[in-house]
């Protein structure tokens, strides 16, 4: 067979058995298709079905085909993470400064302390987490933060199946969760932060930010339909100057979104966007993203790391939470709705450790972790929120 007959072969995998797990197996309620597709990922890639039928895995995934997938997905996360960019409203976020800052600050810095001690746990039982390029702080600080961000699209998913998106719960949420946007690609440049080419990442900053003003003035004089085919120009033109400068192209994609006002766009095109590539293009970076899974450190001890990861994340979310709420004085049971809530972790979190296992501060063994750890403590969020939104009146209409 031809490559691009392989490729094709790909995709249509790709595409039929994440659908029918979902739909056959009605998965919506403890695991919608996004979390679905992820989990195909990892059957269909060398660490599951590529371990016990490797030559299945040679015909179906040979090196042209994963560059292929490789490409389609690395476009497909940026637009993602730009989308996330634009629909960031810091104004809101400064409206409610002392309650989105007192939240988002406990409901973050809790679990990255808690991940940080589990990753010296980790270092402590085995030195096959830590990637050749990396030093034991970018681990530590990269394991931490893992455990503690909230992945906004996904997050913003969930919401709406639930209704509560628009109403005032659901928009005090976003801006805790925003807050945490922001922190993790903050922490993402620190980590990456390459003092050889601090001279580069100096100058990058200052060309964005006063290209900026000339983009956002720009924008301003387009229609609507024009404003688009410059956004993504500029998506692009971000991504390669960020990663030219060495601080990544997710971190250039993610500033070129903060940038951008939304009320640029018309907000049923947004949401018409963000669906359209969850649909089309962004289930080819869930299954090249299980295609880098590897239990080579042993089964067992991968499924540890994974378990004391989950562990610190939810624990170290929900305490969190749950000191913010006794500050602020909140009503019984909304700081665990809103800690489970936060626990969303499925994308974000993967496109953060994806970076640093490129950079090579993750093995694939601590990627691999980290994915399961994301993937079980996104399928808690909705079955541990359904029932506490029935329980609790008057909490839907609180804007702080």
């Amino acid at each position: 067979m031809s490559t691009t007959e392989i490729f094709l072969l790909a995709m249509i995998l790709i595409y039929t058995v994440p659908y029918l797990i979902w739909r056959v197996g009605r998965t919506e309620y403890w695991a919608p298709l996004v979390v679905v597709q992820i989990i195909t990922g990892i059957l269909l890639g060398p660490g599951v079905l590529g371990a016990i039928f490797p030559q299945y895995y040679d015909f179906v995934f040979p090196t042209p085909v994963i560059q292929s997938l490789n490409g389609i997905a690395m476009w497909a996360v940026m637009i993602f993470v730009w989308i996330a960019g634009i629909e960031l409203d810091l104004r809101k976020i400064w409206s409610y400064r002392r309650e989105s800052g007192i939240t988002a600050g406990l409901a973050l810095g809790t679990p990255l302390a808690f991940g940080a001690v589990a990753a010296l746990i980790l270092l402590r039982v085995s030195s096959g987490w830590l990637g050749e390029n990396g030093a034991s702080w970018q681990f530590v600080l990269g394991v931490g933060m893992a455990c503690a961000v909230t992945a906004l699209p996904i997050l913003i998913l969930f919401m709406e199946k639930m209704q509560i998106l628009r109403q005032p719960i659901g928009q005090r949420i976003l801006r805790y969760a925003s807050l945490d946007d922001i922190a993790i690609w903050g922490v993402l440049a620190l980590i990456l932060m390459d003092w050889t080419r601090v001279g580069r990442q100096g100058l990058f900053l200052l060309g964005f930010g006063l290209a900026s003003l000339f983009f956002r003035k720009l924008m301003r004089a387009l229609a609507e339909q024009d404003r688009w085919y410059l956004g993504l120009i500029w998506l692009a033109g971000s991504g390669f100057i960020a990663d030219w400068a060495g601080l990544h192209f997710m971190v250039g994609a993610f500033l070129a979104g903060v940038v951008m006002d939304a009320e640029w766009f018309d907000q049923n095109d947004m949401d018409k966007l963000r669906h359209f590539v969850l649909l089309i293009i962004m289930p080819v970076f869930f299954l090249s993203t299980g295609l880098r899974t590897d239990f080579e450190v042993g089964g067992m001890l991968v499924m540890f790391a994974a378990l004391l990861l989950l562990l610190a994340s939810v624990g170290g979310k929900l305490a969190g939470v749950h000191m913010a709420g006794y500050v602020l004085k909140w009503q019984k049971g909304e700081a665990s709705i809103i800690g489970w809530l936060l626990q969303t972790k499925a994308l974000i979190m993967i496109i953060f450790a994806n970076v640093l296992l490129d950079k090579g501060v993750f093995t694939n063994q601590t990627f691999t972790a980290l994915l399961v750890m994301a993937v079980l403590s996104t399928m808690m969020s909705v079955p541990m929120v359904a029932p506490r939104l029935k329980k609790i009146s008057g909490l839907l209409d609180r804007s702080s």
